[in-house]
């Protein structure tokens, strides 16, 4: 039986203080509570699409605006992953999705490479959703790629709606991750580089 992926990370500064726990090989259950009415939206539908098992309990200085707490969440998501992940033996390592959401059309590629580096393409005119900026999708995926280490590539293709457009990014993330970090039998005991090191 190959050991359960899970980690548990806090972080807190004197802006955030955050509990994320995180399970890859899960069922898509989750339980998020970040003060972002948005962000708990797209947290909980990344679980479900995923697989990944989520629990999150962030407070930050939401009164400021919700910049802080949505970065930080995404640093704590990606440190999550990369320790569950351990030494990525027998992961199949890349994974990519285009979602469709009405109107819009997303694509994420994902690498989980042991270097960062995203490439975010979407109008940053594209507002507000309700009180949330669409603008911040992009710093939720730069925190979460930084501390993953992983290459991140969202594009939206087309589309009008912001709530369609960040769903759909958000969405793609967990198609994308749930294909990269799978094993693969026959990988197994190897790392998925022909470096033979990250």
């Amino acid at each position: 039986m190959s050991k359960i992926r899970e980690a548990s990370i806090e972080r807190n500064t004197t802006e955030t203080q955050i509990r994320l726990s995180l399970t890859i090989d899960g069922s898509g259950v989750s339980e998020v509570s970040t003060g972002v009415p948005f962000l708990d939206h797209m947290l909980t539908l990344f679980s479900r699409h995923s697989l990944m098992d989520l629990n999150v309990a962030a407070t930050g200085d939401v009164e400021v605006d919700y910049h802080h707490t949505v970065e930080d969440v995404g640093i704590v998501l990606g440190q999550a992953l990369s320790k569950a992940l351990g030494d990525k033996k027998g992961i199949e390592r890349y994974g990519a999705c285009y979602l469709p959401m009405d109107e819009t059309l997303a694509r994420v590629v994902v690498d989980l490479s042991g270097r960062s580096f995203l490439e975010f393409r979407a109008d940053d005119r594209s507002g507000m959703i309700r009180d949330f900026p669409f603008q911040l999708v992009e710093e939720f995926f730069r925190g979460l790629t930084n501390h993953l280490q992983a290459n991140v590539h969202a594009e939206i293709l087309y589309g009008r709606d912001a709530h369609h457009m960040a769903e759909a990014l958000f969405k793609g993330l967990a198609k994308a991750l749930d294909v990269a970090c799978r094993r693969d039998p026959r990988r197994a005991g190897q790392l998925p580089t022909t470096k033979e090191a990250w």
